[in-house]
């Protein structure tokens, strides 16, 4: 049987057997693929407009940064396998996926969470919004962010990948997932990973109730508002923000620590990609469709683009006429 230091490769789950099924797969994950790189790539480049400068928008950058690794992590080696009808993904391959994984999924979650915070201050304590979350506050916040989820990916990468390996090399999930490769374990040591994913998801669950009591008292506070107008902004900023965080936790804790008695190859699946591929996807959607200044810069980006195009392809026409005929 192969072992942690003989094992050169595992196999991912495929999507389908027969060939067509396949193909749908690979075309349904780069349709998705495409969207999420357009929609976090536009928000991108219009939360850098120097207009935009303030916290939510700054926040929202690290956000769409993150989804764009956390989807390029996983989505394209499971398209490259259902085109080429392959499942193998390779050792080192395989580590590396587990650690962007954990660190791009691990950051998103404390800077999710940093996102409550600065509703919270905005909506209850405005007076006080730049002081408590000026320039040099959001950027510790958000390297705060990033620097705890690098942390907790090379804990949880190298506690994985200490362990033996005597029971196949077969992953159930088209990506490597921590719980899906300890099973592949045949040592008493695997307690030790599943003793780190408890202590995760007790600071999962102490992100969730801080976050649920951050919105307990913004929604206290919408209710005294007696401003119709108010209202509406008030909601607009929150609610993509609390239906991102509610799709996100519930998911992937339940992915993580679903007993085994219920636990089955589909229904991980169907988790993983509601958890791993939805958010990236719909993130951009969410926060566009309820914020009117991402609306606006959005639409003056792709005026401004067609623009441009339209006068390269002006100018290159002109060039063309331009240059005399050989004889």
């Amino acid at each position: 049987m192969p072992n942690s230091s003989s094992m050169t490769e595992f196999l991912l789950l495929a999507f389908a057997d027969t060939r067509e099924l396949q193909l749908l797969h690979f075309w349904l994950f780069l349709g998705i693929y495409l969207a999420a790189l357009l929609g976090n790539g536009l928000i991108t480049a219009v939360a850098c407009d120097h207009r935009l400068h303030t916290p939510m928008y700054f926040f929202l950058l690290n956000l769409s940064l993150l989804d764009l690794g956390i989807i390029s992590t996983t989505v394209p080696k499971a398209m490259a396998n259902s085109l080429w009808n392959t499942r193998a993904i390779s050792h080192p391959g395989c580590a590396a996926q587990v650690f962007l994984f954990t660190f791009l999924m691990s950051a998103e979650l404390y800077l999710l969470t940093v996102m409550a915070y600065d509703r919270y201050v905005a909506i209850c304590k405005p007076l006080h919004y730049g002081t408590l979350l000026g320039s040099r506050a959001c950027v510790h916040m958000a390297a705060a962010a990033w620097g705890s989820g690098f942390l907790n990916a090379v804990l949880h990468t190298a506690n994985t990948f200490s362990l033996p390996f005597c029971k196949g090399n077969a992953v159930d999930q088209f990506f490597c997932e921590i719980p899906q490769i300890l099973k592949l374990s045949c040592s008493d040591a695997y307690l030790r990973e599943v003793g780190v994913l408890v202590v995760s998801a007790c600071l999962v669950f102490g992100c969730f109730v801080f976050i649920v009591l951050s919105y307990g008292q913004i929604f206290r506070a919408v209710l005294r508002i007696h401003s119709e107008q108010r209202w509406h902004k008030a909601f607009s900023m929150c609610l993509p923000h609390l239906a991102v965080v509610s799709l996100f936790i519930s998911t992937a804790i339940f992915a993580y620590l679903n007993p085994p008695s219920i636990s089955s190859t589909y229904l991980d699946l169907v988790l993983a990609v509601l958890y791993s591929v939805v958010p990236p996807a719909v993130n951009p959607l969410i926060y566009s469709m309820r914020n009117q200044d991402l609306r606006d810069g959005i639409r003056k980006l792709i005026t401004w683009t067609s623009i441009l195009h339209r006068e390269t392809s002006h100018l290159s026409t002109n060039d063309c006429q331009g240059i005399p005929h050989q004889s």
